[in-house]
């Protein structure tokens, strides 16, 4: 009980941390909710894509690096990431009350907590304690950073209209990039044959840096789109007094 309670934890408050800071023209709580499960929802069509991929990967590549990579950042990354992708523009996207910039960060987060929550459940419950720990402030950060990522150039399609195709791509693009380079580097680690020629420490620094660097992004797209919530509010309450 103990374990289930930490893996779904983090996702949780992640989640409501995003409710709370949208507090200009916060979402729909039943939009939020299923957008969480649509989340939880994209890990199943992203399994059953890796399930097919690995096996041929495993066949037709020797085990090397750029294997390590194509397995990071498509056969993980991209899948995962596309995967949510389809269930923010085809469900969150077209509703109504996605109105201003902001709200694609805030569902993109929502999906990505629903999909990062059930992975945790599934890597804690057979990994245990030290598991959780980690992906508490490692793992799950981590996708909220790349859906942060994919969301504001979401929320800057939804409002540039002859860019759209091009700006929501470019937004998939940095959350499977980073998405790839993180795990890229802890798939070195798990690789036996790397781990003989590079120490544990570089390749687990690696990933965290990426994850620093995927945060550092986050936080100034946050703040931006948060700036422009605030300001359409205040020109409504402006127009309103008018």
């Amino acid at each position: 009980m103990i374990l289930f309670a930490l893996s779904i934890a983090p996702g949780i408050a992640i989640s409501l941390y995003f409710f709370f800071r949208d507090q200009y023209n916060r979402e729909p709580r039943r939009h939020l909710l299923f957008s969480f499960l649509l989340g939880v929802l994209s890990a199943v069509p992203a399994i059953l894509l890796q399930m097919i991929l690995l096996p041929l990967q495993e066949k037709y590549m020797p085990e090397n690096i750029l294997s390590i990579a194509v397995k990071a950042f498509i056969i993980v990354a991209f899948t995962e990431e596309w995967c949510k992708y389809v269930m923010v523009r085809y469900y969150a996207y077209r509703q109504p009350e996605f109105d201003e910039p902001f709200d694609g960060i805030v569902y993109a987060v929502m999906v990505g907590m629903g999909f990062a929550t059930i992975e945790n459940i599934g890597y804690v419950m057979q990994h245990g304690l030290a598991t959780a720990i980690v992906r508490m402030f490692l793992s799950v950060p981590a996708h909220a950073g790349f859906a942060i990522l994919m969301g504001y150039y979401m929320g800057k399609a939804r409002f540039n209209p002859g860019s759209r195709f091009l700006t929501m791509m470019r937004g998939l693009f940095l959350a499977v990039f980073f998405h790839g380079a993180f795990d890229f580097f802890l798939f070195l680690r798990d690789d036996s044959l790397i781990q003989k020629n590079i120490s544990d420490i570089f390749l687990v620094g690696g990933a965290v840096i990426i994850f620093i660097v995927a945060l550092h992004f986050s936080r100034k797209a946050v703040r931006e789109h948060v700036a422009i919530s605030r300001a359409m509010h205040e020109k409504n309450e402006y127009d309103q007094y008018l």
